[in-house]
């Protein structure tokens, strides 16, 4: 990520509104943050900025469709755990997320993006708002369906997200239903996902969002693989890509543009780990991000040990003893939110096991606002 300006905001309702602002002449906003950098709360904010009140009632609607944890929580499991055997999914029958659902033929509209992703079937049962899950399973010469079973937490999400895409496809096609949608918002749609079922996910979504000009969307992700796939599935669309972070000692929210930059997750650490090392900041939990690096690192590599990571040379005397350091530093109950200074000693040992593999390991010097120094003495 090169380093370009930082844009510093107050809290979650100047950044909501800045969004909003880019909106009026962007198509899109795709958004990377960590988990615990606010994004969902962001997501409802968002939408509350858009709440105008009816004149004469308490109403107040909003102009968002939003997807993020509170839409999975509009579903909700009965498992039947006196008879285990009518297990259902409820739906919440007060959320205007299921508007018009008996009447805009929604289970053929679920159905055509659920064969993407997933083999089993569902019926809506209209009248007791829930749905029941059923698969057909070989068993010998026949084809037996085996009803009310309970989905997996990755298959619950992709059957949400499906239906989430349904009330999408709706918004698209002017669905009278669905006119008071002028934002679409998804937060993290990829939870309990494999990596191929995030890349097909990202993909499709993309595809979608590309055929439409009047659809103003943000879209935000902890996780790097989504993100890229949106970064190059839309580079040529009308939108910009951003990173969040936020300053664990002002409280104060960091946007950063990476719009003509690719992003990586662990270049981004590498980032963060190197303005660490250069203002002399280095926290406990900075070891726990630093082993994560090393270890998708060894593994990439074809390594078994992160120790090799880090290793000058056949013989390197000091491998064995930073390896444990990084072992013993990591292994700490070592919080985000009440960040500790590391001691003296502890953050020599840090810049010198970070240089050993920044020197080791040729990144784009360009990323980082300064060269990569030699080991410190």
């Amino acid at each position: 990520m090169s380093h370009q300006s930082a844009f510093p905001f107050s809290d979650l309702d100047a950044l909501a509104a800045y969004f909003r602002s880019i909106l009026e002449r962007k198509k899109y906003v795709l958004l990377f943050a960590y988990n615990g950098t606010g994004k969902t709360r962001l997501s409802c904010v968002f939408k509350d900025l858009g709440k105008q009140p009816i004149a004469d009632s308490e109403e107040k609607p909003t102009d968002t469709l939003y997807y993020n944890a509170f839409t999975e929580d509009l579903f909700t499991w009965d498992n039947d755990l006196e008879g285990d055997t009518e297990r259902r999914l409820y739906l919440n029958k007060n959320s205007k997320f299921f508007s018009g659902l008996r009447e805009l033929a929604m289970e053929e509209r679920i159905r055509k993006f659920l064969s993407r992703y997933a083999d089993f079937e569902f019926d809506i049962k209209y009248d007791e708002w829930f749905v029941q899950f059923s698969r057909n399973v070989i068993n010998g010469d026949t084809n037996e369906k085996i009803e009310n079973i309970k989905v997996s937490r990755g298959e619950e999400n992709i059957f949400i997200w499906c239906f989430f895409l349904a009330i999408m496809e709706l918004v698209i096609d002017q669905e009278p239903a669905y006119s008071w949608v002028k934002y679409i918002y998804i937060d993290d749609p990829i939870s309990s996902l494999d990596d191929n079922n995030v890349i097909a996910v990202a993909s499709h979504l993309a595809q979608l969002l590309k055929d439409q000009e009047d659809l103003k969307v943000v879209i935000s992700s902890h996780h790097a693989l989504f993100f890229n796939v949106m970064h190059n599935e839309l580079k040529r669309s009308k939108g910009k890509d951003l990173l969040l972070k936020k300053n664990k000692e002002t409280g104060q929210y960091i946007l950063q543009d990476t719009s003509d930059t690719p992003f990586f997750n662990h270049v981004s650490l590498l980032v963060e780990l190197s303005e660490a090392v250069k203002t002399g900041k280095l926290y406990t939990y900075h070891f726990n991000i630093l082993r994560n690096i090393l270890e998708k690192a060894a593994s990439f590599h074809g390594y078994k040990e992160f120790g090799e990571c880090i290793k000058q040379g056949e013989n390197d005397p000091d491998e064995a003893t930073y390896t444990r350091y990084v072992n013993i530093l990591s292994h700490g109950n070592y919080s985000l939110f009440e960040p500790r200074e590391m001691v003296e000693d502890n953050k020599k040992a840090f810049r010198d096991i970070f240089y050993r593999y920044m020197n080791l390991y040729r990144f784009n010097p360009d990323l980082f606002k300064e060269e990569t120094r030699e080991n410190d003495e």
